[in-house]
């Protein structure tokens, strides 16, 4: 099995009303009550927003320096995500096709690089 992040940006959800998201998350809790059922969901939360920036960290000098907000200068950043365990990267995008309809907005799809696995050469 493999692990697969599931992710969408906060800036790609257009403003919903309360009622609109109400049934946002009725459509996508079936989605995480079908992952549980499949026994792939390894973690998920959706409710990432920039209400829940706690600070930023670098490094200065070798040391962390923190700061109050995010720290890139854009206002992208992580909404939601979902991390299952699943056999490939069909079943992955099978699971992110299904988040991305219940909600109607776009997902990304990452995969982990298991235990002493290198990073690719190359872009």
């Amino acid at each position: 099995m493999t692990e697969y992040l599931i992710a969408f940006n906060d800036e790609w959800v257009p403003e919903h009303t309360a009622e609109q998201m109400r049934e946002k998350d009725a459509a996508v809790r079936t989605v995480i009550e079908e992952m549980l059922a499949e026994d792939v969901l390894l973690f998920a939360n959706g409710g990432l927003d920039g209400s829940t920036v706690v600070c930023a960290v670098e490094p200065v000098d070798g040391r962390p320096a923190f700061t109050d907000g995010p720290y890139a200068e854009t206002k992208e950043h992580l909404g939601g995500f979902v991390v299952v365990d699943v056999a490939d990267d069909e079943a992955a995008r099978r699971w992110a096709g299904r988040l991305t309809t219940a909600l109607d907005w776009p997902h990304e799809v990452h995969r982990f690089r298991g235990p002493g696995q290198t990073r690719r050469s190359g872009p």
